[in-house]
C-alpha cells in the first residue's frame, strides 16, 4: 500500500473508530419503546424568541403558541426585538407578546439577547413566577401539542429538553432539504438513542426548554459564543446533567436556500465548535476518563470530524502537489482520493436514506423530492469541507440569517414543496 492510500485508510478508519457507535444508535431507535411518562404537573412557561427584522414570520410563530392546547395562562410570551430596524416589535405586541428592545452593536449574537432578555424577565417578574423557559425562533412555528408534551418531559424531572426539529421548506431545493434532513436525523437517530439509553442529548439552536434551576446554576444566560446552544449543552453536560429529548414535541423552521446564506451560517457553527472544544475540550476529556460517555458524544460531535477533514484535505493536497511538480504520476493519488469520496458519500447516503424511509410521513414535500434529496444529502455534507477547512482561518462574527416563509402548520403539512404566502 503506498503511502498516500496508507494515510487516506488511516483517517477512514478513524472515521469509523469515532462514529461507529452512531451507527448502534440507529437500531436503538428503531426497536426501543420509550419509558411511558409520570402523571403529568402543571408548570407555568416563559417563551422566549430572541428576534432581529423578523416582521415576516414572527406573528405565525406567536399565533401558534397561542393556539396551543395547554392552558393558556400558564404560558408567556416574551420577544427580545434585537437591533431591529423594522416594525419586528410592533408586530409582535399585536399579537399578543411582552417585548423589549434591544440596542447594542458592540456586543450582537442570540446569546446576548437572550441574556438581556432574561435579565429584564428577572426584573419585571417575581423570582419564581415562571418553572421553565422555552427558546423559539422567530422563523418557527410550533404543533399544536408542543408545550402539552414537553410538559409531559419536563414533568418526568429533566431540567433541560429538546425536541423533534422539522422543516417549513424542505422541497425547496437540495440546501434547505440538506439541513432539514440533517435536523431529523439529530432529532430521531441522535438524540432520541441518547434519551433511550440513557445518555445526554443535545439542544440544537430552537426548540429546547431549561428550568428555572438552571438558569440559576449557570448564574444566568452567560453563553456568548458563536454557537451558544452548543456552549449551553457542553457545559451543562461537563457538570452532570442529563439532557432530556421530547419526539412528540414538534416545531418547523426554516432553512437557508441559497449557498451563500448557508455557507455563511455553518462557517459560524464551525468556529463556534472550534470555539468550545478550545473552553470545554480539557474538562470533556477528564470526563471521558472518568467514565462518562455522554461527554465522549459530545466531544465526538464538535470536534474530531473537523480536525480530521482538515488533516484529510491538507494531505492530499500537498500530495497533489508534490506529485506534480515532481513530474509523479497522479493515477494512484487521483484513485485513493476517489475511493475515499465514494466511501464517504455512500456512508452518508445510507444515513441519508434511512432517515427519509423513516421519517418519510414527517417530510412535507412530494416523493420525487424526497428521492432526490436522499441522494444530493451527501454532496451537501460535502460542502463542509471547505467551510470548515475557511473557519479555521476566517474571522467569523454573527450575522442574522434572512427569514421570510410565512406558513401555519396546516399549510406546511399540507403543501408538497409549493410555496405559500
Amino acid at each position: 500500500m503506498k503511502p498516500i492510500e496508507l494515510i487516506n485508510f488511516l483517517i477512514i478508519s478513524l472515521f469509523f473508530i469515532c462514529y461507529s457507535y452512531q451507527f448502534f444508535y440507529i437500531p436503538v431507535s428503531l426497536f426501543i419503546k420509550p419509558k411511558a411518562h409520570r402523571e403529568p404537573t402543571p408548570h407555568r412557561f416563559a417563551v422566549l424568541i430572541a428576534a432581529r427584522n423578523e416582521r415576516s414570520v414572527i406573528g405565525e410563530l406567536i399565533d401558534s403558541i397561542n393556539a396551543q392546547d395547554y392552558p393558556a395562562h400558564l404560558i408567556k410570551i416574551f420577544v427580545i426585538a434585537d437591533n431591529c430596524t423594522d416594525d419586528t416589535a410592533l408586530v409582535a405586541q399585536a399579537h399578543g407578546a411582552a417585548v423589549y428592545t434591544r440596542r447594542d452593536a458592540l456586543h450582537v449574537g442570540k446569546g446576548y439577547a437572550l441574556n438581556f432578555l432574561l435579565e429584564k424577565i428577572a426584573r419585571d417578574y417575581p423570582a419564581g413566577c415562571f418553572d421553565a423557559f422555552i427558546v423559539l425562533d422567530a422563523d418557527n412555528v410550533i404543533a399544536p401539542n408542543y408545550i402539552t408534551e414537553m410538559n409531559k418531559t419536563f414533568s418526568d424531572g429533566y431540567g433541560i429538553i429538546t425536541s423533534y426539529r422539522n422543516s417549513k421548506n424542505y422541497g425547496d431545493n437540495w440546501i434547505s432539504a440538506g439541513y432539514a434532513l440533517w435536523f431529523l436525523r439529530e432529532a430521531r437517530y441522535l438524540n432520541n438513542a441518547r434519551m433511550l439509553l440513557g445518555s445526554s442529548c443535545a439542544v440544537s439552536g430552537t426548540g429546547f426548554l431549561f428550568s428555572r434551576e438552571i438558569l440559576e446554576r449557570c448564574g444566568g444566560w452567560n453563553f456568548f459564543l458563536l454557537t451558544e446552544d452548543i456552549e449551553f449543552s457542553i457545559d451543562n453536560v461537563v457538570r452532570g446533567e442529563k439532557i432530556g429529548y421530547c419526539g412528540t414535541a414538534v416545531l418547523y423552521d426554516e432553512q437557508p436556500t441559497s449557498f451563500r446564506q448557508s455557507w455563511r451560517q455553518r462557517l459560524r457553527w464551525s468556529r463556534g465548535y472550534l470555539q468550545v472544544f478550545s473552553r470545554y475540550g480539557g474538562r470533556l476529556t477528564r470526563g471521558i476518563f472518568h467514565g462518562s460517555f455522554s461527554c465522549y458524544d459530545m466531544a465526538m460531535n464538535i470536534m474530531p470530524a473537523a480536525v480530521l477533514t482538515g488533516i484529510s484535505l491538507v494531505v492530499n493536497l500537498s500530495a497533489a502537489v508534490m506529485n506534480f511538480t515532481s513530474g509523479g504520476d497522479l493515477k494512484v493519488l487521483g484513485l485513493s482520493v476517489l475511493q475515499t469520496v465514494v466511501n464517504l458519500y455512500l456512508t452518508l447516503f445510507v444515513i441519508g436514506s434511512i432517515t427519509t424511509l423513516t421519517e418519510w410521513k414527517q417530510i412535507h414535500c412530494s416523493t420525487g423530492k424526497k428521492l432526490l434529496y436522499a441522494l444530493t444529502f451527501p454532496v451537501f455534507m460535502f460542502t463542509y469541507v471547505p467551510i470548515t477547512v475557511a473557519s479555521l482561518f476566517c474571522d467569523v462574527q454573527w450575522q442574522p440569517i434572512r427569514h421570510e416563509r410565512c406558513l401555519n402548520v396546516n399549510q406546511i403539512t399540507r403543501v408538497c414543496g409549493k410555496r405559500v404566502s
